[in-house]
């Protein structure tokens, strides 16, 4: 290889490691694509609200509350193991929310964590509140995601058969579980309009969306630090009460092997948590992974914010 070569290869070598900006100039590109999809699916969870207070049934509104667990705590971040009946049914509820195949999903979050806050993230929250939560869908991705995401390393998930059905065979699962089966059970089984069942579901995929948007604007932007300053990610209430305990984010980007998500868990609102203590009871979930009380201390006392209670009676004994 000439010395010219060399040099070209250890240029694009460095261009590749060069850490990535937290929110260079850029000129968004518009999705197409996702502005239909995300405009079709508003307006229709608009009109899906409409029908829950003026026509639809009450079985229809509870049923269209979803259950989702397992993309995140079990496969992004292995934080614990679960059998396989475990396995397809957290599979199928990931389903339900029309969020990527697991896989996909598994791939962009840990490019997320990887690079958190920056150009290759894919919801980088530098770059405001808006693009954070809805924007990033409407914008053709930013030239660091592309180039990064190829590096991230999903072995583990592209080897597990479940995952590899679900990515195979993700339009008939996929199409079956988010919409299909939510519009036509309450159609079969109490006797609802297919109008109203259609929008309804509607209503709950983009109430499901828009609680999973929040933990990347609100729970990146607005909230304490009490374990590390240093990360943009918080500690959110509202959001752990909109989206089932996902709200406690400064600590889970601190800690993202503990499968809590959350210092004790945090159970009052933390159902994901709860959801995954049950299956434990059952020895569907094992190996559940945590973080020990005087890790969680020491680190809240170097990085913190100082809203750490523990940390913070007994630093003022």
């Amino acid at each position: 290889m000439s010395p010219k070569s060399d040099e070209t290869l250890l240029e694009k070598i460095d261009e590749i490691d060069k850490y990535p900006t937290k929110a260079a100039a850029w000129n968004y590109r518009i999705s197409y694509k996702g502005v239909l999809a995300m405009g079709y699916f508003h307006l229709a969870a608009i009109y899906g609200l409409y029908l829950s207070i003026t026509s639809a049934k009450s079985a229809t509104i509870l049923f269209s509350l979803g259950v989702t667990a397992g993309a995140h705590r079990l496969w992004s971040h292995r934080s614990y193991k679960a059998t396989l009946p475990l396995q397809i049914i957290l599979m199928l509820f990931q389903s339900m929310c029309l969020q990527y195949t697991v896989i996909n999903w598994v791939r962009q979050h840990r490019l997320h964590h990887k690079y958190s806050d920056t150009d290759a993230d894919p919801h980088n929250a530098s770059r405001g509140f808006f693009f954070s939560h809805l924007g990033w869908t409407l914008v053709e991705e930013h030239d660091e995601v592309t180039k990064r995401i190829t590096q991230i390393d999903v072995s583990d998930a592209t080897s597990n058969p479940v995952l590899r059905f679900q990515k195979e065979y993700a339009y008939p699962v996929i199409g079956m579980m988010c919409f299909v089966l939510p519009t036509v059970i309450p159609v079969i089984f109490w006797g609802e309009t297919i109008n109203v069942a259609w929008h309804v579901n509607m209503l709950r995929y983009a109430l499901t969306l828009h609680g999973t948007f929040l933990i990347n604007s609100a729970a990146h932007i607005y909230g304490n630090r009490p374990y590390d300053t240093n990360i943009s990610p918080t500690q959110n209430t509202l959001v752990s009460l909109a989206i089932c305990g996902e709200g406690f984010h400064n600590y889970h980007h601190t800690f993202p092997w503990d499968y809590r998500a959350a210092e004790l868990g945090n159970t009052l609102l933390n159902l994901s948590t709860m959801f995954i203590n049950l299956c434990a009871w059952f020895g569907w979930a094992y190996d559940l992974k945590t973080v020990t009380d005087d890790m969680i201390k020491a680190r809240a006392r170097k990085t913190g914010d100082g809203t750490h209670m523990t940390t913070y009676m007994e630093v003022n004994k």
